[in-house]
């Protein structure tokens, strides 16, 4: 099914989305929308979703003009979106999930046979091994993201929107993502690929569409881009890349050991240091382990054992409120349920973790805390109508820019960076990549946890490998290579 986007606008209070945007999708392929967070990529797929209707302009599907009342109307004329951002009943099973809207049902009572039967034949489609009778929320982000990309597929669309579709999985997960795309294409299903991965657009897509700025940029034939031209295209400039400043230093004290760490969440036996002016990379398959440690350390699991030593000194950390005070900051994976209250603005979103700091006499000293704010707005180019826009209003991308912000401000000495980059564009990444090397020469111990491999080599002065719960090994920045992490990651012997 062909597609095509002719001058649509779209606003939202006090932001302008799009903007006579146009451009054409052929069908039976996988066509890459890029840009930078805020450049309206996600909004042009919940248009032709359903989700938004456009102010103005129109969409043509198959020659025809669309115009649907919702997601379902556009579900049944055959078009589904993956979301980037994940949303699901978390009470309710898998099955129950993927058939909602739809249950198999009987003189008004629901077949959990063949509730659980349907299930299992949309999951099949994407080749992965969930019980469908577990609860949406015990699953992991990466599981949840599966079971969204089956409900897309299991339901007959022949036009998917992919928004970030990879932003929580693993490497594994990720190539299994790819191969089932190339089967849906050979099928003659569109795919519509919104990504800031190089590699992904690359390796996937036949054409790549480019928005800036809610602008039409171009649309061009993937080989007739390099890497740099892309980039150069929706950014609007030239991104040097650079080599990290902290690996050329030596590091300092200790400021953190770990000792003999096991936990019922999903991890046992783990024991590693970091010291000031050290960016120690954690790599693993989604469900290793990674962000269950991140979180035992930050005080988020009652049930963990082991021992904590800061700077010298063993210290008991049994809620977030004692991390902080021992100058521990986390940006967790999740950031809509563990970094950031939705409903609050994002000035003060920004301020959350400073503001004993910023308050005399128990009143928040509210010009201290705009100027704040403002200060990291700026520094990470947070893309908003103004400080005291609702962070649920936000892109994903400018959310994840408030958490990192947040713990920025309150000058953490040791920042533990669960997916600090998800779902953020290629500039703002690279401020972000150039941002971790700053901390880290300025003395904090980073723990940087990514599904990312490139992302973990490039930053990393050395790199633990988890693997089922469990430490697989540690590599030198000199001895880490992807051949290397892969190996570790799957159990393979070199």
């Amino acid at each position: 099914m062909s597609v095509s986007f002719e001058h649509v606008s779209k606003r939202f209070p006090g932001v302008l989305a799009l903007e006579d945007v146009s451009f054409a999708i052929a069908a039976g392929t996988c066509h890459a929308l890029c840009g930078e967070n805020g450049a309206g990529k996600s909004t042009l797929g919940k248009i032709l979703a359903g989700i938004y209707k456009p102010d103005s302009g129109r969409v043509i599907v198959e020659g025809n003009p669309v115009d649907f009342s919702g997601p379902q109307a556009a579900l049944q004329a055959g078009i589904g979106i993956v979301h980037q951002e994940l949303a699901f009943c978390d009470n309710l099973t898998v099955a129950e999930n993927l058939c909602l809207g739809s249950l198999p049902a009987t003189a008004a009572f629901v077949s959990r046979r063949e509730l659980v039967r349907q299930a299992e034949t949309m999951l099949e489609a994407t080749g992965a091994a969930i019980d469908v009778r577990r609860l949406m929320r015990e699953l992991t982000i990466g599981q949840q993201q599966v079971v969204q990309i089956a409900a897309a597929i299991g339901r007959g669309a022949r036009i998917i929107v992919f928004d970030e579709p990879t932003s929580s999985l693993s490497q594994h997960e990720a190539d299994r993502l790819y191969d089932l795309i190339d089967r849906l294409r050979a099928r003659g299903v569109t795919a519509i690929y919104v990504s800031h991965r190089m590699e992904e657009i690359f390796r996937l897509c036949d054409a790549v569409t480019v928005l800036r700025d809610g602008r039409h940029v171009a649309t061009t034939p993937i080989g007739a881009l390099d890497r740099a031209a892309l980039v150069e295209m929706m950014i609007g400039r030239r991104l040097d890349e650079y080599f990290p400043a902290h690996v050329e230093g030596t590091p300092g004290q200790e400021l953190l050991r770990v000792e003999g760490l096991s936990s019922p969440a999903g991890f046992r036996d783990i024991s590693f240091s970091v010291r000031a002016g050290e960016v120690l990379g954690l790599a693993g398959l989604v469900g290793a382990g990674r962000s269950e440690i991140a979180q035992a350390i930050f005080g988020m699991d009652p049930h963990v054992r082991g021992r904590l030593v800061l700077a010298g000194q063993p210290v008991h950390v049994a809620n977030p409120e004692i991390a902080m005070s021992h100058g521990i900051g986390l940006v967790p994976e999740d950031r809509k349920r563990q970094g950031l209250v939705l409903s609050m603005s994002a000035l003060s979103n920004t301020t959350l973790a400073t503001l004993e700091r910023l308050s005399r006499f128990g009143f928040i000293r509210r010009a201290r805390e705009r100027q704040q704010a403002q200060t990291y707005f700026d520094r990470l180019r947070v893309r908003a109508s103004g400080l005291d826009v609702i962070a649920a209003g936000l892109s994903g991308g400018n959310q994840q820019k408030l958490v990192l912000a947040k713990w920025l401000a309150a000058e953490c000495r040791i920042l533990i960076l669960d997916e600090p980059t998800r779902g953020v564009d290629v500039g703002a990444k690279a401020e972000i990549h150039a941002l971790i090397d700053r901390l880290a020469a300025d003395g904090c111990a980073v723990i940087l946890i990514s599904s990312e491999l490139p992302e973990v080599l490039h930053l990393s002065t050395r790199i633990l490998v988890l693997r089922e719960g469990r430490i697989a090994g540690e590599l030198s920045r000199a001895d880490a290579n992807q051949g290397a992490l892969m190996r570790l990651m799957a159990g393979v012997a070199a």
